[in-house]
């Protein structure tokens, strides 16, 4: 008996599965499941957290005063993605970055015209947490506001593939597709030589062009940084890892200072000018002149130094007002008007709750939606109504009636299902996939992403810091079905 025979896929849209057939890219992996017991895949799991965590491959989870460190998750049940399959979902994450860069650069060194021309309610912009008015006026390169964009994308039980949700500030989570890479090539050697999987280890170089891409005019070789929090920051392993695989050097704010509108690094050989600055900061903390006046981790006179063009930062000022959850739903629209195109990657159906007509629908139907703040992250907030108890459910249309504009409510996407190693058997495991789009002189999407796998059953939450795993994702190659 093989760790298969008694799988049952459920009722959701399976990847690995059509009813009871193995789909073809996946039969390597399931003729190699047929070869190993749960103890050689508890082996393998329990050598690849030993190694994490030997390497430091970790985040942090907020819940008190202090974070608490744990090794990253991973599932050694790889995801697979045909290359037709990903070719689309390639070009409709292009198309979509291509049109969020567009609405952003227009917001606030253009004229306006999505908000002029009522494609997004000017009130909604002007009232977003995410939108900086001292960003006003700044230029970037090429239009390039998201150089690097997290699109979020789930399945649901046709297949189709939709964005959950658009991550534009500073999207985290790439350090752990590589990571997850280099452990399943450990884990599965054999694996590997029976499919042609394409790489994700050329990030650094990717993101290092894009970024250098942005460099003030006239700098042909500039002096790029990543910028980050400190040590105690949930993502500071993915911070020294870019710094690293990119070969520049990783700051903080004190160890940059503004002289007459340019950036510059403190080093042992005195100040060293810094052209492009690849930050992992929120904007609130990013310039204590312009923006939190209590903060220590960012550079004074930072913002005057961009409006002056001597300093590129990526991602820009004020991304956070386009991957507000109210305005998500607009970007179909903005895609039409921008693009003129229709949209390759729908969005989940979503209601707006400050219009009053789409507000009393969703009070009616609150155990059946998904209802979300939409200026948080990391899965904080979500109320899904059918597991939510008849308290919060009240508590939520309090707070939505309270104030509409701070939520929106979605219908629930059943996430597909994909075979994952569970108390030493498989069983389905809702995912969804972050990819990252990459913007330079072109847009670029790195071949996958990060699966993100709900470990408890029947959960529809795959934030690692909600419980959740990961998965690596493999992209097949053109040409090859296996």
């Amino acid at each position: 008996m093989t760790l298969l025979d008694d799988y049952s896929p459920g009722h959701t849209f399976s990847e690995m599965f059509d009813g009871t057939v193995v789909r073809e890219h996946y039969e390597q992996l399931a003729r190699r499941l047929g070869e190993l017991s749960a103890d050689a895949i508890d082996e393998r799991a329990r050598l690849t957290d030993s190694t994490f965590r030997n390497l430091g491959i970790t985040f942090a989870v907020y819940g008190g005063e202090e974070g608490i460190e744990r090794t990253w998750p991973i599932d050694l049940l790889p995801r697979i993605i045909s290359a037709a399959e990903w070719g689309m979902v390639e070009i409709g994450l292009i198309q979509r970055t291509r049109a969020l860069n567009a609405f952003l650069d227009d917001l606030y060194v253009g004229e306006q015209a999505a908000l002029n021309d009522g494609i997004v309610p000017r009130w909604l912009v002007e009232s977003s947490d995410g939108f900086k008015r001292a960003a006003t006026g700044i230029s970037v390169t090429g239009g390039a506001r998201c150089v690097v964009a997290g699109i979020d994308l789930v399945r649901d039980n046709l297949g189709v593939y939709r964005v959950l949700e658009d991550n534009l500030r500073v999207p985290s989570g790439i350090s752990y597709v590589v990571e997850n890479r280099a452990a399943m090539r450990r884990a599965f050697p054999l694996l590997f030589e029976k499919y042609h999987i394409r790489p994700v280890d050329n990030y650094g170089s990717m993101l290092l062009e894009a970024l250098r891409h942005q460099a003030p005019p006239g700098v042909d070789d500039p002096t790029v940084v990543v910028l980050t929090p400190g040590v105690y920051n949930s993502a500071y392993f993915e911070h020294a890892f870019l710094a690293r695989r990119m070969g520049v050097e990783l700051v903080e704010g004190r160890d940059l200072v503004v002289d007459d509108h340019v950036v510059y690094m403190r080093t042992t050989r005195g100040l060293q000018p810094v052209h492009v600055i690849y930050r992992r900061i929120d904007d609130e903390f990013l310039d204590p002149v312009v923006f939190d006046r209590d903060s220590v981790l960012g550079v004074p006179g930072l913002m005057a130094a961009m409006r002056m063009g001597s300093v590129a930062v990526a991602n820009a000022v004020g991304n956070g007002v386009a991957d507000d959850k109210a305005v998500y739903a607009f970007v179909p629209d903005l895609i039409k008007y921008y693009l003129g195109e229709d949209p390759i990657l729908p969005n989940v159906t979503t209601y707006t709750l400050w219009d009053d007509e789409q507000r009393a629908h969703v009070l009616e139907r609150l155990d059946e939606l998904v209802t979300k703040p939409v200026a948080e992250a990391g899965g904080y907030g979500i109320v899904i109504g059918r597991t939510a108890s008849d308290a919060e459910l009240e508590e939520t249309r309090r707070n939505v009636e309270a104030n509409p504009r701070n939520y929106i409510a979605q219908e629930v996407v059943e996430l597909s299902t994909h075979p994952t190693f569970v108390d030493g058997g498989l069983e389905p495991r809702h995912i969804d996939l972050r990819p990252f789009v990459v913007t330079g002189e072109t847009i670029k999407v790195v071949p996958g992403g990060l699966t993100r796998v709900a470990l408890r059953r029947g959960s529809l939450i795959v934030n690692s810091s909600q419980g959740g795993g990961s998965k690596d994702t493999w992209v097949l190659s053109p040409g090859e079905a296996r």
